[in-house]
């Protein structure tokens, strides 16, 4: 049986690797997702459906962020640590 609730992304309790994927977002990026979401999905997602999203497509996140891949997120803050 699926459960759907209505639900900021942004307070989400995401597991396994989709965790690791919400950690390198901000809040900001994190509404973007959202809305894009809201579109793609008009009649919602699931819980396993919002967390395997967070976790097998994370370079579509990057994509939809400006990014050209995950590992730019990832590395975004070491930037500045290499000048």
């Amino acid at each position: 049986m699926k459960l759907y609730r209505e639900e900021s992304i942004t307070n989400f309790d995401f597991w396994s690797g989709a965790k690791d994927t919400a950690k390198y977002l901000t809040e900001d990026e994190m509404n973007t997702i959202e809305c894009i979401l809201e579109e793609q999905y008009p009649d919602g997602m699931s819980e396993t459906e919002l967390n395997d999203f967070f976790w097998f497509e994370e370079d579509l996140i990057a994509e939809w962020l400006g990014y050209e891949d995950f590992e730019a997120i990832m590395n975004r803050g070491s930037d500045a640590d290499d000048e």
